[in-house]
């Protein structure tokens, strides 16, 4: 009988085999073999790989080949494996890496996202509180450059008001130090005057400090408590008086603009100042709308979110009626495109992200529409690569810059921003393309330690070398986790976490990188590291938040700041519509018209896959080789 069981065997695995190869998977064997750069040159001081027949270097001229893909043409190229290598997941590098992580370790990291914090806070409070900023190599403040008022780089952001203790009064309360946010509410209160002459972006002003203020006011006052009773005797709404006194002063960027686009910049005494450009980007102007329709709300004043959808509006208008694509910068009086790339990054990431937060926090439903149609033309002009992200040939998907009017490539680097995008299709219900996008993102970090500023895929080298601590990536791998719950994305945040002590850490706190494969760095900790960074990084590792535990449910604004899904907020303190000037210029072509290609749902991915990879070994080993790791 014993022969009998040996062809029973024998038949059961060639069916297997078979039912393998007919999935799709057959094709992607080889990919198992490591490619290494030709000649064993040494790596330049850029980063740039050489390698001779990379994925990048088959795009080159911009061209995208539905037909030929990378596993494709690899496996055609390279000595095949045996199909049982794949059977054996002990000898798989990346099951036996990311499948597991001990909840041990999960409390471990969870300590060293709160000791990094405050390594950065307080030494901020020691050496240069009340300033904006801590340079942390010579542990000195930072505030604006009164001596060259046009070093934007500095004077966009810092506007002599304690930016970093108001950026991060709501992340004490996630790491749940009421006794110390209750403290720097007082310091903020007591302290803090917007009465500056001070030019600062309207779009900076908002996010960090706007927003910080209203929530840290309403987690202050909610009556459901996710953190314990935080209010204290004496606050008396104090915090949205000062977010209301700043966005008074930032009222006049929407004043003498026959757009409704406001002006980028104004000083807080002042004004706009006098001979201010013309010109903003789409990011700058449209990402208002959660911060001063929330303010109209809590105050029943309706200016506010008025003027940011009448910006909103003005945009969209502005699109493009072939191709539903917006550029990424506009002139403000005649409403001409003065920048025609559309992306995901720089210029354009957090007015898509606000078209989804507005509509989830408002619940208005032009919000959603602009959106979905938004949506919808990125998938069908900026995504390239396979169909879909985790089945099937072809090469991995990115999104691309391309130009607005015709949907062509009009270059080859993404930058470090885009990696926010991930985190905003988890909102959406597209897991799927956020798993791959993520992964792309993720294999650039374990590359260099870093996100490289701009990133050449085609190259596979950075353009821009900085890093200035930026949290995007680590946002959406919270997302995903708390989308999927896989143990990689704990993985990728101790990578992240690990990166960050090794290469960044400084005499007082953590520095910006300023070639991110040299390692050197700048004398700067922005403050977007200590209110986001930290933050999200304490978030993936802490199961047991209030954030999670409450019942209650938060979204976070483009600056990581805590605001409660709250039906309050989707009722007006004010009576009749917000400024409308044409209902016609809204109308929008929802997904139900023109489809996306390339989506996807939460529903398609089964539980199964929670302590699995979430994208397949192959495909990871495939992005892998595409940014040079391979």
């Amino acid at each position: 009988m014993q022969w009998r069981s040996l062809v029973v065997c024998v038949v059961v695995l060639r069916l297997s085999v078979s039912l393998w190869l007919a999935f799709g998977l057959g094709a992607y064997v080889s990919l198992g073999t490591s490619h290494s750069d030709s000649g064993g040159a040494e790596e330049p001081s850029t980063g740039e790989r050489k390698s001779g027949d990379s994925w990048s270097q088959r795009t080159n001229g911009y061209e995208h080949d539905e037909t030929t893909g990378t596993c494709a043409k690899v496996a055609g190229e390279s000595p095949k494996r045996s199909y049982l290598s794949f059977f054996d997941g002990n000898k798989d590098d990346y099951v036996r890496r990311y499948s597991t992580f001990p909840g041990t370790l999960k409390d471990t990291m969870k300590e060293k996202a709160r000791e990094m914090f405050y390594f950065g806070y307080d030494n901020y409070m020691k050496y240069a509180f009340p300033k904006d900023e801590l340079n942390p190599i010579d542990c000195e403040g930072r505030g604006p450059d009164v001596h060259n008022p046009s070093n934007i780089n500095i004077n966009d952001v810092l506007g002599n008001y304690s930016l970093t203790l108001i950026d991060v009064l709501d992340t004490l309360l996630v790491l749940g130090n009421v006794t110390e946010f209750q403290r720097a509410v007082e310091l903020v209160i007591d302290t803090v005057s917007f009465d500056k002459d001070s030019t600062v972006q309207v779009f900076e002003a908002n996010i960090r400090i706007l927003g910080s203020l209203i929530s840290a006011h309403i987690l202050l006052t909610d009556s459901k408590h996710p953190f314990g009773r935080v209010s204290f005797d004496g606050y008396d709404n104090q915090l949205l008086n000062l977010a209301h006194d700043l966005a008074v002063r930032l009222l006049p960027a929407f004043e003498n603009t026959s757009t409704g686009i406001p002006y980028p910049r104004v000083n807080l005494k002042t004004g706009v100042p006098s001979g201010s450009i013309n010109e903003t980007c789409t990011a700058g102007a449209g990402s208002l709308l959660v911060e001063f329709g929330i303010l109209s709300r809590l105050t029943g004043d309706s200016t506010f979110e008025s003027v940011a959808r009448r910006a909103v509006r003005a945009l969209w208008k502005l699109r493009n009626s072939e191709t539903g694509l917006l550029g990424n910068i506009v002139n403000i009086q005649t409403g001409h495109w003065v920048g025609k790339q559309s992306g995901l990054g720089a210029g354009m990431d957090s007015f898509y992200e606000y078209l989804l937060k507005s509509y989830i926090l408002f619940g208005e439903r032009e919000d959603y529409a602009m959106f979905q149609a938004a949506y919808a033309s990125i998938q069908n002009h900026l995504r390239r690569g396979r169909e879909s992200c985790n089945e099937g040939e072809g090469d991995p998907p990115i999104y691309v810059n391309v130009n607005m009017m015709s949907g062509e490539i009009m270059n080859t680097w993404i930058d470090s921003l885009q990696a926010f995008f991930p985190g905003l299709q988890v909102l959406n219900g597209d897991v799927e393309n956020a798993i791959c996008l993520h992964a792309f993102y993720y294999a650039i970090w374990k590359r260099f330690g870093a996100l490289p500023e701009r990133y050449n895929w085609q190259r596979q080298a950075p353009d821009v070398l900085f890093y200035p601590l930026r949290p995007e990536l680590v946002e959406s791998t919270y997302l995903l986790y708390q989308a999927t719950k896989n143990p990689f994305y704990l993985h990728v945040g101790m990578d992240i976490l690990q990166s960050l002590e090794n290469n960044t850490k400084v005499r007082c706190g953590y520095a910006t990188l300023h070639h991110v494969v040299h390692k050197s760095k700048e004398d700067r900790m922005e403050s977007f590291f200590l209110s986001e960074t930290c933050k999200y990084l304490y978030l993936l590792f802490d199961e047991d938040n209030p954030l999670h535990k409450s019942g209650n449910k938060y979204i976070f604004t483009t600056e990581g700041h805590v605001m409660p899904v709250d039906k309050r907020f989707r009722e007006k303190g004010w009576s009749g519509k917000c400024l409308r000037e044409d209902d016609a210029l809204l109308q929008t072509t929802t997904t139900t018209e023109q489809p996306a290609r390339n989506t996807s749902n939460c529903i398609r991915i089964p539980d199964s896959r929670r302590y699995t990879l979430p994208l397949k070994s192959v495909y990871m080993r495939q992005i892998d080789q595409m940014v040079g790791l391979l």
